[in-house]
């Protein structure tokens, strides 16, 4: 019988809005797959979990599939976890599900811990219906995905870095429109989490106003 093969969220800040299923879970797996044993190592150590922990990172996850499959065949529970956030959203984690999803393995990815919902519920944007874009193209194709979402009506969700926001930010004006509203959020669930909400110039404005730090969550709307 082949085992499960759990998709476990991991904090986005605040280690302590890991749920308590979670735990449960990643003591009784296995093992479990992570981006970098040394970050998952403190979350691990701070709630006493002592199983095996295994690289699984987007420079070697189309190698370490196929032994991960083979091993869920084998019977081994196993659980997959990123260094912040649910697996496969904008992190290591599609291509097991797929391969898990193929080879009819039976998956469970528990609710918890993500930037993006938070940040959608402040911004006072409409919510019923968004569009989770992720990070935009770094350079090829860039310019083409900023037209589409331009067209898009849905309130859209954006991921940036700090060292690119300047330019993500002034490219929304360009492609949307300076009157477009958008909300700003950093350091979801930490001590100095921050969200800036307007225009999209003074969003802008706010972000060379000083250095953000920590990762960003962008939320974007130009009809209403």
């Amino acid at each position: 019988m082949s085992g499960i093969l759990y998709f476990v969220p991991t904090p986005v800040g605040n280690l302590e809005d890991m749920t308590f299923r979670a735990v449960k879970v990643l003591k009784e797996v296995d093992y479990i797959l992570c981006e970098d044993t040394r970050t998952s190592g403190i979350l691990l150590k701070h709630y006493e979990i002592s199983k095996p922990l295994k690289s699984y990172h987007l420079h070697n996850e189309h190698q370490a599939t196929e032994k991960v499959i083979a091993d869920l065949k084998g019977g081994q529970n196993i659980a997959i976890i990123t260094d912040a956030g649910t697996p496969g959203i904008s992190d290591p984690g599609y291509l097991l599900a797929k391969a898990g999803s193929d080879n009819a393995i039976e998956m469970i990815c528990l609710p918890g811990a993500t930037a993006l919902i938070p940040a959608l519920v402040v911004s006072g944007l409409p919510n019923n219906e968004f569009l989770f874009a992720g990070f935009l193209p770094q350079k090829k194709g860039r310019q083409t995905k900023l037209k589409q979402l331009a067209e898009e009506k849905k309130t859209i969700v954006l991921y940036e870095s700090p060292h690119k926001i300047n330019t993500t930010l002034e490219q929304i004006k360009e492609f949307f429109g300076e009157e477009t509203k958008a909300s700003l959020s950093r350091e979801i669930s930490k001590k100095f989490e921050e969200t800036k909400r307007g225009t999209i110039n003074e969003l802008i404005e706010f972000s060379k106003s000083k250095t953000l730090k920590g990762e960003i969550v962008l939320i974007v709307n130009n009809s209403i």
